[in-house]
């Protein structure tokens, strides 16, 4: 999928490389993806354009072709769902170093009716000065607004608050929080990590999940969502408080 994204591809020619029929092959790729074979090649092409729309001059309508679409305006709704922000944005506010974190960052208020999911994030040893963010997600594919965030300078304690009851997928991303790379597509992440299985918030019930990262690998999922390319580290801290790790905050996006 990553070499041959930009071909029609479908679920029997990619069964066919693997040689397997595309049932068997479905059900083995979505135990070690978490997600079906048609998802993952989206998130692989959506992925591929954020990396053209960074590093090349292309117009928004040559990347929408060069990354197997046929149609600018699918191509346009997609993006804009599963990053956030339409492509010509996303492309301008790397430009001008601008973050694309959306402004609607509120507090994370307790309720009657909500659950919540805590634990620890464990990171390998490195040397660097690292930023550590913990989502949850409605999909398996990290895309779009997460339903609660909390955001880390390092490992330790995270709180995601205001989940609705329902099935959840946290995952987390570690990337360098200084020198805060000034070529957008160079910001990506160190690590990555997620619950081992999909998080389940009952009548507004705290459920604990301790997570453990790991570099990333090539089954990996990929980050469709404007971050880390478009987090710099100025806005950032404008926007809200980003806790030292061990402190009790969190911040939840509008729904």
């Amino acid at each position: 999928m990553w070499d041959r994204f930009d071909e029609p591809l479908s679920l029997n020619d990619i069964a066919d490389t693997a040689i397997l029929s595309k049932f068997y092959f479905s059900r083995v790729f979505r135990t070690l993806t978490g997600t079906s074979p048609s998802r993952y090649l989206a998130a692989v092409r959506l992925c591929m354009a954020k990396k053209l729309l960074l590093e090349t001059s292309a117009s928004v309508t040559d990347i929408s072709f060069m990354v197997g679409y046929n149609s600018l305006g699918t191509f346009t709704s997609r993006f804009t769902r599963s990053v956030g922000v339409p492509p010509a944005r996303f492309r301008i506010l790397s430009e001008l170093g601008i973050s694309a974190l959306p402004r609607a960052l509120l507090p994370g208020a307790p309720s009657a009716h909500r659950g919540s999911v805590h634990g620890e994030v464990h990171v390998p040893a490195t040397d660097l000065p690292i930023r550590v963010y913990v989502a949850a997600f409605k999909e398996s594919i990290p895309e779009g607004q997460p339903k609660a965030c909390d955001i880390l300078e390092g490992p330790g304690d995270y709180r995601l608050s205001g989940l609705p009851d329902g099935q959840w997928f946290i995952r987390v991303a570690v990337v360098s929080s200084r020198p805060v790379e000034p070529r957008p597509w160079v910001r990506q992440p160190l690590f990555i990590g997620a619950a081992s299985s999909p998080v389940v918030i009952s009548a507004g019930r705290a459920v604990e999940v301790d997570i453990h990262t790991r570099p990333l690998c090539s089954l990996d999922i990929p980050i469709l969502l404007a971050l880390p390319e478009l987090d710099s580290r100025g806005p950032l801290k404008s926007l809200m408080a980003v806790r030292p790790p061990g402190e009790t905050s969190s911040v939840a996006y509008g729904a």
